[in-house]
């Protein structure tokens, strides 16, 4: 069926189609609900939507459940799961299309499980893939300027994050629940949407909370609990999960213990170490706030940074001010290749590098070089940061080309050869 509807697509002209595509994107998505017979109505479904922390929120709701014993299925920027089995988002969208996410569901149901938690975009949004997904719960963790290409401007992006859970009144689900960031400063709009409950966390809910070299202590409603994860950044996706899990009758107990086991996510602030005296970190990091918050996490180090900046043909306005926070908390950068479609790559690196102005970058294009670079300059006790991909299984080049990637595993084959002395190339 989408195939069928794609051939069309091709075969209408341009204008007609534009004026005609949320027609055609409706239709997809009700397609693909009747196919596999609306599954979201036969499984609890947790939605997770904002500009930032969505995976890693997913993964740890999806961690508090299973302490609790339930058998679940996920979806995320990262990977898809049914249980115990993976399966490598190669999509290269955090929500991906209608059939998919309906076969998902489909699959989790017919699996026997019991929750499914997924994130929800504003891309998504903007195509229907999240119609005729009945909701029992959504989470919003946080929402800052991202995709204002697609968008137009930055109050349509806030709308569409308000249509995704607004989308929870429309549910047929019996108990609806709304998990929200009080401490964003849009909170107060998604306060105005009805559901049967409302919680509401912020970084007060997690005091006294420490932060350490790696992981930190927090306190979550009188309950002492520890995580291997880094940063203030993650005390929210964690304070966001564990809310989200207590809708769901998942006790502190067991939200404590399943944090205390919780090692991290791919992609994510994840640690490549192959027993050198450095620190190696991947990171999707790919907003100005992101980006600014995990090299606050080691800004007691040296840090050297591999900087795409960003995709080509959208969110130019922000390439200059990564390049300002490299430049803020960094003594080395080094800028590459990342995602640049149909736009000049180097054309990308130099309008990074004109916020970089107390220091004068390394432009390396190829990315694995780049990499190799950060180690060959990396001391005792330094940081490399390579932010941008996280696990994105490309780099996406002109005309749709697109070359398999992943930033941990290069940059582990990269420590290797270091320390054996053999070359990658």
């Amino acid at each position: 069926m989408e195939q069928f509807l794609r051939t069309i697509q091709t075969i209408i002209p341009t204008p007609i189609f534009t004026w005609a595509q949320p027609t055609y994107h409706r239709i997809l998505a009700l397609a693909g609900a009747l196919i596999y017979r609306f599954p979201s109505r036969h499984i609890t479904v947790i939605g997770v939507t904002g500009t930032k922390g969505k995976s890693s929120t997913v993964e740890l709701i999806n961690a508090f459940l299973e302490e609790a014993g339930h058998k679940t299925a996920l979806s995320s920027t990262i990977h898809f799961k049914i249980d115990k089995e993976y399966i490598d988002n190669m999509y290269k969208m955090s929500m991906p299309g209608r059939m998919v996410v309906q076969r998902l569901l489909r699959r989790a149901v017919n699996a026997g499980c019991t929750h499914i938690v997924m994130e929800i975009t504003s891309q998504g949004y903007l195509q229907y893939r999240n119609k005729y997904i009945d909701l029992d719960t959504v989470v919003f963790t946080n929402i800052a300027p991202e995709h204002i290409d697609s968008h137009g401007s930055y109050d349509a992006y806030l709308k569409a994050k308000l249509e995704i859970v607004k989308e929870i009144e429309k549910s047929k689900k019996p108990h609806k629940t709304i998990v929200i960031n009080r401490d964003d400063k849009e909170s107060s709009k998604f306060l105005e949407i009805k559901c049967d409950e409302r919680r509401l966390f912020g970084i007060e809910d997690a005091l006294p909370y420490t932060l350490k070299k790696e992981g930190f202590d927090m306190t979550f409603q009188g309950e002492a609990m520890s995580s291997h994860l880094s940063g203030v950044f993650n005390i929210y996706n964690v304070l966001a999960a564990a809310n989200a899990a207590l809708a769901h009758s998942i006790t502190k107990e067991q939200i404590r213990s399943a944090l205390s086991k919780f090692t991290g996510i791919r992609g994510r602030v994840e640690k490549i170490d192959v027993g050198q005296d450095f620190t190696v970190i991947v990171d999707y990091a790919h907003t100005t706030d992101s980006l600014e918050k995990l090299y606050q996490v080691f800004e007691n180090s040296r840090i050297i940074a591999v900087l795409g900046g960003t995709g080509g043909g959208r969110d130019n306005w922000k390439r200059k001010e990564m390049g300002r926070i490299a430049d803020t908390y960094s003594e080395s950068i080094i800028l590459t290749n990342e995602d640049p479609y149909d736009e000049d790559p180097e054309q990308i690196v130099k309008d990074v590098a004109q916020g970089i102005t107390s220091q004068t970058p390394v432009i390396i294009m190829d990315r694995r070089a780049a990499i190799r670079e950060a180690i060959s300059q990396a001391r005792t006790g330094d940081v490399i940061l390579i932010t941008g991909k996280g696990t994105d299984p490309y780099i996406m080049g002109p005309k749709g080309t697109k070359e398999p990637w992943d930033d941990a595993r290069v940059a582990r084959e990269e420590l290797i050869a270091q320390i054996t002395g053999h070359t990658t190339e």
